[in-house]
């Protein structure tokens, strides 16, 4: 079984609040865990330093005995410094598409259309 640090729902109905837990792979979201090891209230605004508290000494040796921080949490460990995250490979993401390629090839063919008569056209008077 594999050790995750994850994130567990706590908190009442339209509030949210997650405790930052170690548990196993395969136990339920909210249910049985290893041990607590922060907090993370995103009702809170993002540069408030109580939105998201680590025990950072916890965190460090559950990761030197090769607990997985889920996504979410690789997230809040890279902005407290303890886990370096790489960015996301999307190199697919910028290019545009097949029917925005087409209209910007119909958009370019109207211009060009329009700069070779654009000679022929009367002046507003």
């Amino acid at each position: 079984m594999s050790v995750k640090i994850r994130l567990s729902r706590g908190g009442t109905k339209k509030r949210p609040y997650f405790y930052i837990v170690v548990a196993e792979s395969t136990s339920p979201r909210d249910g049985r865990y290893i041990e607590q090891v922060g907090t993370h209230n995103p009702l809170l605004p993002k540069d408030n330093p109580d939105r998201v508290k680590l025990q950072v000494d916890r965190v460090k040796h559950w990761l030197s005995v090769g607990a997985q921080p889920t996504d979410r949490v690789a997230r809040f460990l890279d902005a407290a410094g303890l886990a370096k995250r790489e960015p996301r490979q999307n190199p697919q993401k910028g290019k545009p598409k097949k029917k925005r390629l087409e209209r910007e090839a119909a958009a370019a063919e109207a211009a060009a259309r329009k700069a070779e008569g654009g000679g022929d056209a009367k002046p507003a008077a």
